[in-house]
């Protein structure tokens, strides 16, 4: 279980920290392109311009020893993207296949769900014959999951859903993502994310509103999509925000509108709030691929293609494109630095007890507020610091 409390610094901040770097995130330019119809190198699908984080990744991984040469096992990597709703995980092969995934709810716990990630995506596989060289996260506890795992790569959404869409669609223009709390849209050219822009205040383009209206109507969220299909006329949603949608939809109600043209009105609400929002001032351009946990929808995905006028690419896999794109910076990072030569662990996590402890720093005018993770009551990684007076020092 992780717990979190605030605390006064104590004896793990100290002036002669172990690492001065800012955790703050930074843009990741990148300085290649390729129009050629192979897919562009995980390192070139980068941000131009704008802010594209470079997280750092934990100190040590949580692993075994590497296997000996009598007993080869075949090379893969771990992609976890853990969100404020769902969590996901994928293992790909040398080929960049996917030979297993997984989808599962957050619940408000990432550390529990990066346990149960691993847990079924080791189910999976046969552990005895193959070798994780390397694992990459993603998501809002990339941090915390990738210090638990001992993560190789640590990066935003942003690379990782860029990373893997180019990878799949070499000559994709817009990606449209739509998660739990956020969505986001990246614009590309040849291989390379030129710009992006993510929600702000506004949560009702995003399944939790979705799903909150789901409840409400007594439907599975689930079937959205399918009954969304079967209406003939639907309803005018107001979209600009979740509270005149919600009114609106009770109104809807209460007036007899049929079901399944509330439905499609909403997954319409959906889909022109995240354009006048997320995609304002952006020029959507083919081919257009939709992803995110909402791209399961198939009202809002024909909604999608309705209000541009152009047809809207979802992937089977399109919901696990975070863990994906993250898993083939983790192949990356492996052959580029020799990383991973020791064999990742599944059943690590469930040995060791995790937390966080939020410090806050008062060696200068600052007043950081530090994350601390702890396995085991030791301190393996920490960050939130901006100066190197708030630098921790770790203990593994």
């Amino acid at each position: 279980m992780t717990e979190q409390r605030t605390a006064r610094p104590d004896n793990d901040l100290g002036g002669n920290g172990i690492d001065a770097q800012d955790r703050c995130e930074s843009p990741s330019p990148s300085t290649s392109a390729t129009n050629s119809k192979t897919a562009p190198a995980p390192d070139q699908a980068r941000i131009k311009e704008g802010p594209a984080p470079q997280d750092t990744p934990p100190k040590r991984p949580v692993s075994s020893s590497a296997s000996s040469p009598s007993t080869r096992k075949a090379d893969c990597y771990l992609g976890i993207d853990i969100g404020s709703i769902s969590t996901k995980g994928v293992i790909i092969d040398a080929g960049r296949n996917i030979i297993a995934r997984t989808y599962l709810w957050t619940e408000g716990n990432p550390a529990d769900a990066a346990r149960r990630v691993v847990t079924d995506l080791g189910s999976q596989v046969d552990r005895d014959a193959v070798h994780v060289r390397a694992v990459g996260t993603t998501g809002s506890a990339r941090r915390l999951v990738g210090a638990m795992c001992g993560a190789t790569v640590v990066k935003n959404e942003i690379t990782a859903h860029a990373v893997g869409t180019t990878f799949l669609h070499p000559d994709v223009r817009t990606i449209l993502e739509i998660g739990g709390q956020d969505s986001k849209i990246i614009c590309v050219e040849n291989g390379i994310a030129v710009d992006y822009a993510m929600n702000t205040l506004c949560a009702a383009g995003t399944g939790a509103f979705l799903s909150s209206q789901a409840h409400r109507l007594g439907v599975e969220v689930e079937e959205f999509g399918e009954i969304a299909l079967t209406s003939k006329k639907p309803a005018n949603i107001a979209a600009r925000c979740t509270v005149f949608a919600e009114s609106d939809l009770v109104h809807k109600i209460q007036v007899g509108y049929a079901r399944e043209d509330i439905i499609a009105g909403l997954c319409r609400a959906v889909a022109t709030n995240y354009l006048n929002n997320v995609g304002k001032g952006k020029q959507i351009v083919a081919p257009v691929v939709f992803q995110g946990g909402v791209s399961k929808n198939a009202g809002v995905v024909q909604a999608f293609r309705d209000e541009l006028g152009m047809d809207v690419l979802v992937d089977a896999d399109g919901h696990l494109m975070g863990a994906f794109g993250v898993a083939l910076l983790a192949v990356e990072a492996a052959s580029r630095e020799g990383a991973g030569q020791a064999t990742f662990n599944f059943d690590a996590l469930r040995s060791f007890e995790f937390a966080t402890r939020e410090v806050e720093c008062q060696k200068c005018a600052n007043h950081c507020e530090i994350i601390c993770v702890y396995r085991d009551g030791t301190i393996i990684d920490s960050w939130g610091n901006r100066c190197e007076k708030g630098a921790v020092r770790t203990e593994a």
